[in-house]
């Protein structure tokens, strides 16, 4: 009897549930389920509350509804009898934090807490936790504590501990509440399973935990409410990547169509899930994840401390390397904000009201431009800047308009700087002695905008692989969920079956590598004038907007 297995990929404004066969990897059935609320940046749902500038929240009730529609649509379409399914695995965007109640109900559905903004989802682009981010890091420098050198010298915003302790200063009756905070990964494992356990790469990579979180004196240094968070509120055993959790639940058995008991792996986060979808399982290979950001992971048999590297754990991609994350914080959502505010109506897309057009047009339009020919350049941190400066206060910049500048030379030169801001982190990687062999890259992006891959070729130097697969991330968790349900015994030998599709390949064109190199000198300038500049002209720029 074949058999096959589940991946369930949970992005930022979608969820993925993808059926493949446990043999080869085949994409069997394949179902998305918009987020009804998508991301919350405004208002929170049925209520007049406002938020705030840089709050990014999302509804639990979302992810659920991923898998209550996904999972039986792909069992129908594709008439695989549920017994033939042997696993399920889940990855999610990281850090996606929520505090949940004993029985594990998140505290914004419960009376009392829904009009509280404390209580909902914070999805990873919450970046209203800088202040907190830098007094975490401000503390552990003064301490000299050992974790730091693992995130690169720095916490970021986006994580889990600067995201608590911004309920903590700010509504301390919701910290007061919540029994556990839990990465969204974890909650729906637990929805799924019935068992609370913490993933290890969602707690390595986004909790600081190694071997365990960082000591009680340290939490209670940062604020005497976090004395003994990690034995209460962090509470729960870490399992790494492929680990079985537990069976599917008889009530979400009935909803999905699967049968109970159905294993189901530890969760993963979306990027690391890409890595084995994409095929990659061994050291010196950088996958990177491209959507609304990028995500460049990358494996070695040592560990080392590097700057601005979000963080480098044991077993966090794969058991028996260290795991290294990098990362930019706006990449196709730098390029969704330009055509969204600033891209020229054309009159084909005005008929139809298809942006996906509008990216076609000015990637058409920008193909036929040499590299240097717009005489602009930009520095891509219009979300801020994750490596290697970790900055969430930094903004974006774009230098060498004239009157003649229009608006496709504008997008190449966006295009390029995310380049220009990978080409960073490679270098940044192989400056301490991390190499780096080959390049490839996955997600949304790289299937769409050919121009955008054969550019960061140029600018890098190097072949870039592209997957053929249509579901990395989701195949990726369905990998995990092979391990855990017996398929295979390792990781790398469920990697080697399921991910087969093969690669489209963008090899660099000669003649634009030396123009670049000039062009990324000239962005290194920029990057460490305006990055690391002691008068902070973009930080007061973002204070005095805040202020007014």
């Amino acid at each position: 009897m074949r058999k096959f297995v589940i991946g369930i990929d949970y992005g930022t404004e979608s969820g993925r549930v993808l059926l493949a066969d446990v043999e080869n990897g085949k994409e069997v059935a394949a179902h998305v389920t918009q987020y009804p609320h998508g991301v919350i940046t405004s208002a929170l749902p049925g209520s007049e509350r406002k938020l705030k500038r840089d709050w990014a929240l999302q509804h639990p009730e979302d992810y659920l509804r991923v898998l209550i529609e996904g999972i039986p649509t792909v069992l129908k379409s594709s008439g695989v009898d549920p017994a033939q399914v042997i696993g399920v695995g889940v990855d999610f965007t990281s850090s996606t934090i929520l505090p949940i109640d004993e029985k594990g109900i998140p505290l914004c559905l419960k009376d009392g807490y829904r009009d509280h903004p404390h209580s909902w989802v914070k999805l990873w682009k919450h970046h209203a936790a800088e202040a907190e981010a830098v007094q975490v890091t401000e503390l552990a420098v003064s301490r000299k504590e050992p974790f730091l050198k693992r995130y690169g010298g720095k916490v970021s915003s986006e994580w889990m501990i600067p995201k608590i302790l911004q309920v903590v200063h700010e509504a301390p009756e919701v910290y007061d509440r919540a029994d556990q905070f839990v990465e969204a990964a974890d909650w729906l494992v637990f929805r799924l399973t019935g068992n609370l356990v913490r993933n290890l790469a969602g707690a390595g990579y986004k909790g600081m935990w190694h071997d365990g979180f960082p000591d009680n004196d340290f939490f209670q240094a940062l604020h005497p409410s976090l004395e003994g968070i990690a034995a209460t509120k962090l509470r729960g055993e870490v399992l790494a990547p492929g680990r079985k959790v537990g069976g599917i639940r008889p009530e979400i058995a009935e909803l999905t169509g699967l049968l109970p008991g159905t294993a189901v792996a530890a969760g993963m986060i979306d990027a690391h899930a890409a890595v084995l979808g994409a095929g990659v399982s061994e050291p010196g290979k950088m996958v990177m994840v491209m959507g609304t950001s990028t995500c460049h992971m990358l494996m070695d048999s040592k560990e080392k401390f590097v700057e601005g590297v979000a963080g480098v754990v044991r077993d966090g991609i794969i058991p028996g390397y260290y795991g290294y994350e990098a990362g930019q914080a706006a990449v196709g959502d730098l390029f969704g904000w330009f055509v969204k505010n600033l891209a020229p109506r054309v009159k084909e897309v005005e008929s139809n009201g298809d942006s996906g057009a509008l990216h076609e047009w000015l990637e058409w339009k920008d193909g036929r431009y040499r590299p240097g020919e717009t005489g602009l350049l930009a520095l891509d941190w219009w979300n801020a800047n994750r490596s290697v400066l970790m900055d969430a206060d930094l903004t974006g910049l774009l230098i060498g308009c004239t009157l003649s500048t229009g608006p496709a030379e504008i997008y190449r030169a966006l295009l390029e700087a995310t380049a220009f801001g990978t080409r960073k982190i490679i270098d940044t990687f192989e400056g301490n002695g991390i190499p780096v062999t080959e390049l490839y890259a996955a997600g949304g992006l790289p299937k769409r905008n050919h121009l955008l891959m054969q550019i960061y070729a140029d600018v890098t130097g190097r072949s870039i692989k592209v997957p053929l697969s249509n579901e990395t991330g989701a195949l990726g968790a369905a990998i995990c969920g092979a391990v855990a349900g017996g398929g295979y015994d390792t990781t790398e030998e469920a990697i080697r079956h399921l991910a087969q599709s093969g690669y489209k390949v963008y090899t660099p064109n000669a003649e634009h590598i030396s123009i670049y190199d000039d062009m990324y000198q000239m962005y290194l300038n920029l990057h460490d004038h305006f990055g690391r500049d002691s008068d902070q002209l973009m930080k007061k720029l973002k204070m005095l907007s805040a202020s007014v």
